[in-house]
């Protein structure tokens, strides 16, 4: 499945073949905006069958990349509330 520039999903921003390449270095606030913005227009089901594909490939790639932010924070929080253990134990 290959989508010409003039209809990719994502505008002219998003290549052919790293469609997802961008995915990585996204802060968490603008994944989840885009991938809120893919959920409804997939949702809508107006968009052809070789985009919805598409869009959902990135939203998945989206919601890891929301989840990985996601956890990285939970492990920092718990690290802080483990060394503010430690600290109030001496």
């Amino acid at each position: 499945m290959s989508l010409s520039p003039d209809t990719s999903p994502l505008g002219s921003d998003a290549g052919v073949g790293d469609a997802h390449a961008d995915v990585a270095s996204l802060s968490y606030e603008r994944a989840r905006e885009e991938l809120v913005t893919v959920v409804q227009r997939l949702e809508a089901g107006q968009v052809p069958l070789e985009e919805a594909l598409a869009l959902w490939e990135r939203g998945e790639a989206l919601a890891a990349r929301c989840q990985s932010w996601l956890d990285d924070a939970r492990s920092r929080l718990a690290a802080v509330a483990r060394q503010e253990a430690v600290g109030s134990e001496a």
